[in-house]
C-alpha cells in the first residue's frame, strides 16, 4: 500500500475545503467513508486519538432493568465500552467526524437547562432539568443501538419512559405525533455554523411509539451523568430505530397532529424516512442494511428485524408497507 506524505501529494489532489463542506458533496460522498468496514478501519487505526472521556456525577438510587424482565439485556452480549461510547459519535451540531465530538463538545454548557412541553396537551409546562428528572425513577436500560451507516454498541442508558413526561401534559385527543428539537447555539456548538444540516435538528415519533415503554429520555449511560458528545443532558432513546432518531440536547417537545419534519428526511428524503425502524430488508440506496459491525468487534452480524426489538414493537406497524413507510 502506498502511504503519501504531505510533501508527496500535490495540491490538485487536496480537496477544497468549500468544496467538502457543501451539503450535497458531503451527502454524496465517496463510498469508502460509509462502509463499514471502512468505518471500523478508520476508527481503529487511522482516528486522532480523542481525549479521555469525563467521567460524569455517578447516578444515586438508579433502578436496574436487568431485574425487570420486560426490559432484559440482550442475550449473550457484552456492553460497548464506556470508553467506545463516549469517544465514537454521531452529533454534528460539534463535529461530522466521529472522534472529533468529543474533543469539541468539551465545556458544553448543561445547566441550567429546561425543556418546553407544548402544542397539542392540557397543561403546557417549561420544565427545569431538575424536576423533569424527578418525574419518574431512574431506570438503568441495556439496549442495542444500531447506527444506519451499519455499526453498532450495546449502551447501558440511565432514564425514565417518555411517557411518564407526556403524562404530565396530558395529550389532548387530537394529537398524534411528538415533534423535538435541539438546542440552537451555534457559540457553544460550532458546527451549527456550517450549513453540513438544516438547523436547528428536528426530530419526531408517531405518539404511539413515544407513549411506548422503551423509549426513554436518558440522562445518562454506565451509572454516571450524560457526557455532551452523547446528548447532555437529555436524549430520545429509540432502541428499535436508527440512532439518528435519538435526538439529542432537546430543548422542546411538541405534540401535533401532523407528521412533524425531521432532519435527515429534509436532508435526504430518498435516504431517510420519518419512521427509521431497523429493517435489514429495507436497504439504504448506497448499501446494503442486512449486516452490521459491532464497534469492538471485526466480524459481521446479521441485522435483526426492529433491532431485535420485534416482539415488543412489530405490533406498532401492522398492516404497514415497511418498505414505503421506511
Amino acid at each position: 500500500m502506498l502511504i503519501k506524505k504531505p510533501d508527496d501529494i500535490k495540491s490538485s489532489e487536496i480537496t477544497d475545503q468549500k468544496f467538502y463542506l457543501t451539503r450535497r458533496n458531503f451527502m454524496r460522498g465517496a463510498a469508502f467513508a460509509a462502509t463499514t468496514a471502512a468505518t471500523t478501519f478508520v476508527y481503529r487505526q487511522f482516528a486522532v486519538p480523542a481525549p479521555p472521556p469525563v467521567k460524569g456525577e455517578k447516578i444515586e438510587n438508579v433502578q436496574t432493568a436487568q431485574a425487570a424482565e420486560s426490559f432484559p439485556p440482550p442475550p449473550g452480549e457484552a456492553l460497548t465500552s464506556y470508553e467506545e461510547i463516549t469517544n465514537y459519535n454521531n452529533f454534528y451540531e460539534f463535529s461530522t467526524g466521529k472522534s472529533e465530538v468529543a474533543g469539541a463538545a468539551r465545556g458544553f454548557v448543561t445547566r441550567p437547562w429546561t425543556v418546553a412541553v407544548e402544542g397539542m396537551v392540557q397543561k403546557p409546562k417549561v420544565f427545569d432539568l431538575d424536576d423533569l428528572l424527578k418525574i419518574a425513577p431512574l431506570e438503568e436500560r441495556v439496549y442495542r443501538m444500531r447506527c444506519v451507516e451499519r455499526w453498532s454498541m450495546v449502551i447501558p442508558w440511565v432514564g425514565f419512559p417518555l411517557a411518564k413526561l407526556l403524562q404530565q401534559v396530558e395529550p389532548l385527543g387530537q394529537a398524534k405525533y411528538v415533534a423535538f428539537q435541539t438546542l440552537l447555539d451555534p457559540k457553544q456548538m460550532p458546527n451549527q455554523r456550517t450549513d453540513v444540516l438544516d438547523w436547528p435538528y428536528v426530530e419526531g415519533l408517531r405518539l404511539d411509539e413515544a407513549m411506548h415503554p422503551l423509549t426513554i429520555l436518558a440522562s445518562g449511560l454506565y451509572g454516571e451523568t450524560l457526557p455532551p458528545q452523547n446528548g447532555a443532558p437529555l436524549r430520545l432513546v429509540v432502541p428499535w430505530k436508527y440512532g439518528y432518531k435519538g435526538i439529542k440536547s432537546i430543548v422542546k417537545i411538541t405534540l401535533t397532529d401532523r407528521q412533524p419534519p425531521t432532519t435527515w428526511n429534509i436532508s435526504a428524503p430518498d435516504e431517510y424516512g420519518f419512521y427509521s425502524n431497523v429493517n435489514p430488508k429495507v436497504h439504504h440506496p448506497r448499501w446494503s442494511q442486512a449486516k452490521e459491525r459491532r464497534i469492538g468487534e471485526f466480524s459481521l452480524r446479521d441485522t435483526l428485524p426492529f433491532n431485535g426489538y420485534a416482539e415488543q414493537v412489530a405490533g406498532l406497524y401492522a398492516g404497514m408497507d415497511l418498505k414505503v413507510n421506511y
